[in-house]
């Protein structure tokens, strides 16, 4: 796992074709924008871990 800090405006490339960028918010939340292609599948990690669960039973 790569953790690094970013301020709001700054990002990170993933494989030349994912960019997540760090978006100000008014209320002092981090909020990050992702640009990837249609074909990535994006989810929060809530639903993410709801999904893996509903797998296990």
């Amino acid at each position: 796992m790569l953790v690094i800090g970013r301020r709001p405006g700054e990002y990170i490339v993933i494989d030349d074709n994912i960019i997540v960028k760090v978006v100000k918010s008014d209320e002092g939340d981090i909020r990050l924008a992702i640009d990837a292609p249609r074909n990535i599948k994006i989810v929060r990690g809530e639903l993410y871990e709801e999904e893996k669960l509903k797998k296990a039973l």
